[in-house]
């Protein structure tokens, strides 16, 4: 079995894999010493664990030590790199592209194959557009949904609305339809610039991924939703790395 992890600075998610796929997930937040203690029963049958991780060192090493409690097996961290498999990253400074991004247009490029754009919706939003012959061609990163809001909350204290709302793009006529028309506003903005960015480059294939994705499913844009992309891209990487 394998343990791989997705580690940020502060949401940790791992999954558990056998021959056949996943076989125990979970997730929680960094620095608690319980994270991974769901895992202890399958702990002697775990032989590598591989981590992708945008955390700072400390973070990391702390991550490190919590795991160590649990697992035995030797851990990996993978980095971005300047190339693997036809993919060639666009950073000059390579290594300082999240390994997420990576890993993530990594798995899109292993299964497609061909010019797309990969999107991540998460706490930050990233988005990468590849060439027909594996060129990265850069992208964008933005604050997600929810940072979005929690930054109207933290920074102006007289803005009050609820957590929900429905989405629209015409003017508000209340403080929270305000701040939701708005953030729909924004989102719908970023899709079609997506869309002539893609348009633009000859990309037709749109992979999304993360915990809002579910809200990039535009029938304009025909996206593919694969939830688990930058646990494949690492896993792949991991097991290429091992042969």
């Amino acid at each position: 079995m394998r343990l791989l992890v997705d580690a940020g600075n502060t949401r940790v998610k791992w999954v558990v894999l056998d021959e056949k796929g996943p076989v125990l997930r979970g997730f929680g937040l960094q620095g608690k010493g319980d994270l991974f203690a769901d895992i202890e029963p399958l702990a002697p049958q775990i032989t590598r664990v591989a981590i992708s991780t945008v955390a700072s060192e400390a973070v990391r090493a702390q991550l490190m030590t919590d795991l160590g409690s649990f697992v035995g097996a030797p851990a990996t961290c993978y980095w971005t790199e300047k190339a693997r498999g036809g993919l060639t990253c666009a950073y000059e400074e390579y290594r300082t592209m999240g390994a997420d991004r990576w890993h993530a247009l990594y798995a899109a490029w292993l299964r497609y194959g061909r010019s797309l754009a990969v999107v991540d919706a998460g706490s930050a939003v990233t988005i990468d557009l590849v060439s027909q012959d594996g060129q990265h061609l850069g992208g964008y990163i933005l604050p997600g949904r929810a940072m979005m809001l929690r930054s109207l909350r933290q920074e102006a204290a007289r803005i009050i609305f609820p957590e929900q709302g429905a989405g629209a793009i015409s003017p508000g006529r209340s403080t929270g339809e305000c701040v939701r028309h708005g953030q729909h506003w924004l989102w719908r903005a970023m899709l079609e610039k997506l869309e002539n960015d893609c348009a633009e480059a000859g990309i037709n294939t749109i992979v999304v991924t993360g915990g809002d994705a579910a809200e990039l499913d535009d029938p304009g844009l025909g996206v593919i939703h694969v939830p688990d992309l930058v646990f494949e891209g690492l896993a792949a990487i991991d097991l290429e790395s091992c042969q």
